[in-house]
């Protein structure tokens, strides 16, 4: 496996088949010019089989925090260390930035994202909930 940093737009659009819906042009165009946006890719034999995007967010009185933004990894290639070697790559990108911590939203059934987040030592704080409001795109 080869974990590798996204610089264009091409590696987006060649992992298409990773993410919940195509890759949107201007969309992919802003996320990997902006600062503080991170996007990695996992290969197999030249293949994109998985990804983890970061944002870091800023804070006046707290510092810089890494938000593990997303995570996938194709079907075929779960359960192989994949996830967890995506997830230990931008841990030490939030490290190496100096972000004093490292944190994901998640959802409460889904089993598997919380057992990989668990296993890779992240711990749930239980007291965070998620309040989302919808905009029309």
């Amino acid at each position: 496996m080869d974990i590798r940093r996204a610089t264009d737009a091409d590696q987006v659009t060649a992992a298409a088949h990773l993410f919940d819906g195509p890759p949107r042009e201007e969309a992919t165009r802003r996320f990997l010019a902006a600062g503080g946006h991170h996007m990695f890719f996992a290969y197999e034999d030249g293949a994109p089989v998985g990804f983890i995007t970061g944002v870091e967010i800023h804070h006046p009185d707290k510092g810089v925090e890494m938000c593990l933004y997303e995570l996938a990894v194709d079907a075929p290639y779960r359960r192989r260390g994949i996830a967890s070697a995506l997830i230990a790559e931008l841990s030490r990108l939030a490290r190496e930035l100096g972000c004093y911590d490292m944190w994901v939203p998640v959802d409460t059934d889904n089993e598997g994202a919380l057992a990989t987040y668990r296993w890779t030592g992240a711990k749930d704080d239980g007291v965070c909930a998620v309040l989302l409001w919808e905009f029309d795109a």
